[in-house]
Parts: structure tokens; sequence; C-alpha cells
């Protein structure tokens, strides 16, 4: 299992935490039964029913530090989980990152965009 943070990927100090303004989404799982006479009744579902995207941006990356983060996503190929602590969090959780995007802003400048998705496996 792999870790998402500078030692396993490859980069300078500080080169996998994303910048700020980051966004992180919930949508619980839920099953909504609707009857006739406009009442709706909710349950949740599954016992890991609210799984969390973050939706993060590493901008002003070196051409090393862009291309070890893209590595890592690469060899994971969208199916392998990683750990990774979320900003604001002292505890990590599984994600898969599924797409991610690189733009090459200036010579030896670039920034990544990539979408984490909260796992459950054993």
């Amino acid at each position: 299992m792999a870790t998402f943070n500078d030692a396993t990927v490859g980069t300078s100090t500080g080169g996998t935490t994303p910048d700020f303004g980051v966004q992180k989404q919930s949508q619980p799982v839920v099953n909504a039964i609707k009857f006739g006479d406009g009442y709706e009744q909710r349950v949740q579902f599954g016992i890991n029913q609210n799984p969390k995207k973050w939706d993060l941006t590493w901008s002003a990356k070196s051409n090393t530090d862009a291309t070890a983060i893209e590595a890592f996503f690469d060899a994971r190929g969208g199916t392998e989980s990683f750990d990774w602590t979320p900003i604001n969090s002292a505890t990590a959780y599984k994600w898969v990152c599924r797409s991610w995007n690189r733009s090459f802003d200036l010579a030896n400048i670039n920034t990544i965009t990539a979408t984490f998705e909260q796992v459950f496996e054993a």
C-alpha cells in the first residue's frame, strides 16, 4: 500500500501538499421512498455511507515534482488505492485517483489537478 507523501512520491519537501482553496464534497448514500400523498421516508444505506471526494490542485510545481506526482497516479492506474491524510486531519484514509490533469504553464512551472475519492477496503 502506497502513501501519497513526499517520501513515497519522491517530490521535494512540501511537494505533495495541495494548494489551499481545495474542495471537499460529501454525498451520503441515501435510499428514499416517496409516498403518493407527498410524504418521503429516507434511510442511510450501507455502513460506509458517507464517502468524501476532494478536488485538489498543486500549482507552480517544477517539472521534477509534477512528473513525480503524475507518475504516482499513473502507477496506480485509477484502481489501486493509496493512503492520504486530508487537510486539517490527523488521520490517513484510503483513496483512489481516477482522473487528473497536468498543465504546462511556463518553462519548468506546472499545475496538476486531481480528484481523490475515498474508498473502503480491508
